[in-house]
């Protein structure tokens, strides 16, 4: 069985990384699901060392061998950029070794890690080395992460005025800061919190989660878990046990 586990990066970290994971699994895993979720992550397990995660645009499934154990920082949309010194528009949909992105520093920190007596001891380290920029998000940042917040239900032309652009500008901004166009993210985000809303319901009325989560209708709602999951939300909730984060 597969144990995962979440938690805040805590102090100045916390306003450009969501969450530090780790899933330490002491069986095989056959189908592990991890659906769009916006985000880019930095991931370490000991075969493969440090590789960055883009933001995805449809639900990727992973099969682990026994005792698998990785490690990542979960960044909020379009807040990776500043530690990672390329756009997330070259990620989505893509993994690449840190270190070919940050040769020095990924091999110096790969190092640290191989030397970890356990993954959530290489989880702090892997967050002890990430270290908060000094400057605060910038407009685009700020709108982004406004539509985080609302969870993809947010006026685009108006985040766009906020951060004193058009949305033509604001839909080239936004897909060099996360991946996504915002239209997309804002899918994406409306998506994950349905998902969320789903997974904390006792009793799953699809009417009523669709319009929690901000959908003008159910048929939207229902196309939104097909393209990004392949599957209606009764299929992907009946069997909730191999689902990974959302």
């Amino acid at each position: 069985m597969a144990l995962y586990c979440e938690e805040a990066p805590g102090g100045s970290l916390s306003r450009w990384v969501e969450c530090a994971w780790f899933l330490d699994s002491a069986g095989e895993v056959s189908s592990h699901r991890v659906p769009p979720d916006g985000c880019v992550d930095i991931v370490y397990d000991r075969g493969q060392g440090l590789r960055v995660i883009g933001a995805m645009t449809l639900e990727q499934r992973f099969a682990f061998p026994q005792g698998t154990a990785m490690a990542g920082l979960r960044f909020r949309p379009g807040m990776a950029r500043a530690f990672l010194g390329i756009s997330p528009a070259e990620l989505t949909d893509r993994s690449t070794g840190l270190a070919d992105l940050l040769p020095r520093g990924a091999r110096a920190i790969e190092r640290q890690l191989d030397d970890a007596a356990s993954i959530r001891d290489a989880l702090r380290i892997l967050l002890g080395n990430l270290a908060a920029p000094e400057s605060n998000p910038d407009p685009v940042q700020k709108a982004i992460g406004a539509l985080t917040a609302a969870n993809g239900n947010a006026d685009l032309d108006t985040l766009a005025n906020q951060a004193n652009l058009s949305p033509r500008q604001f839909r080239r901004r936004c897909l060099e800061e996360s991946g996504l166009t915002p239209k997309h993210l804002a899918r994406v985000l409306r998506f994950r919190h349905a998902s969320a809303i789903a997974r904390s319901s006792q009793r799953l009325d699809w009417v009523s989660i669709a319009l929690d989560a901000g959908y003008c209708d159910q048929s939207h709602f229902i196309r939104d878990f097909r393209e990004f999951t392949g599957h209606t939300p009764m299929a992907v909730f009946s069997n909730t046990a191999s689902a990974g984060p959302a």
